[in-house]
């Protein structure tokens, strides 16, 4: 019964918010993030301590209006992605707009595969929803909503123009044949995990248990890495899907070394645009929660 209830939750959001003109649906979107912010004390909890651990330097004035724009972010994201089925290749620039797009055109043409280094940042959803519009679709490795009838659905609007979703259970299978066969994928590379699937590297200072994955990929097929992001530009009143140029990987000959360097590299990127749009991350997830053998929970 809960499943059921929760489909028709999603469903008629989807449907209602995608048929509002997109000034009024972002308006409901970010009016939800902020009703969401206001009434669930955990999640703003784990943002306060997350938010005190990467940034000590704050007050929790400043530390709660970062956690309230995280809010207005996700909720202008959950608009647009209402909006998806309304998206054209001739209207999709009235909301995204490209910005380093040579980056990927020389990426893509060594023909070893494109892995999207990128995390959750901005409008993550977008930003492979408007490359395949373009006519670049790719593979996205997500984790499977525990709802199956809502996984689904949201599934149904990722993949509309060609792009396909790839469960973190076949990660490392399914990135091998993209790579064999020269495509792109993207990589949410900004959550916790867990040994031996993640490895710890900094991130803002404290060791993070990260997804070695992607390095473990990028070494051995020799595919580019190309940081991508699509952040929300409050003067254009657009988005801007960023490409940044391939990550030189580290090659020492040492493999676990390697691993765990270029980690730390990708995990760097992904920091430094956090710390470029502090409100444009995903503060609320408890991104130090597995720790090295020994050290207490920081939550």
């Amino acid at each position: 019964m809960r499943e059921h209830l929760e489909y028709w939750i999603v469903w008629f959001w989807l449907k209602l918010v995608g048929l509002l003109p997109r000034p009024l649906a972002r308006a409901k979107g970010i009016a939800l993030g902020l009703i969401i912010y206001t009434i669930h004390r955990r999640l703003r909890h784990v943002g306060m301590r997350n938010l005190q651990l990467a940034f000590p330097s704050l007050t929790d004035r400043e530390r709660r209006r970062i956690l309230r724009g995280e809010y207005i972010s996700l909720g202008r994201q959950l608009a647009e992605f209402c909006l998806f089925p309304r998206y054209t290749r001739e209207n999709v620039a009235q909301t995204v707009i490209y910005d380093g797009f040579e980056n990927y055109e020389r990426a893509f043409a060594r023909g070893k595969g494109v892995l999207f280094l990128t995390g959750h940042v901005g409008a993550w959803e977008l930003s492979a929803f408007a490359h395949s519009l373009q006519g670049h679709p790719l593979s996205i490795v997500m984790r499977s909503l525990d709802n199956p009838r809502v996984d689904r659905l949201i599934d149904h609007y990722r993949t509309m123009h060609g792009n396909r979703t790839v469960d973190k259970d076949d990660f490392i299978r399914g990135l091998l044949g993209a790579m064999r066969a020269g495509e792109t994928v993207g990589i949410l590379m900004d959550t916790n995990m867990t040994p031996p699937q993640g490895v710890f590297v900094d991130f803002f200072g404290i060791p993070a248990c990260t997804a070695s994955g992607l390095a473990r990929i990028a070494l051995r097929t020799d595919a580019a890495v190309v940081p991508g992001f699509t952040i929300w530009d409050a003067q254009l009143r657009k988005y801007r899907l960023r490409f940044d140029p391939a990550v030189e990987l580290i090659r020492t000959g040492d493999d676990q070394f390697d691993i765990v360097a270029n980690t730390a590299k990708f995990t760097k990127i992904i920091e430094d645009y956090v710390r470029r749009y502090p409100n444009q991350w995903l503060w609320v997830h408890r991104r130090w929660k597995t720790r090295p053998e020994g050290q207490p929970s920081l939550y």
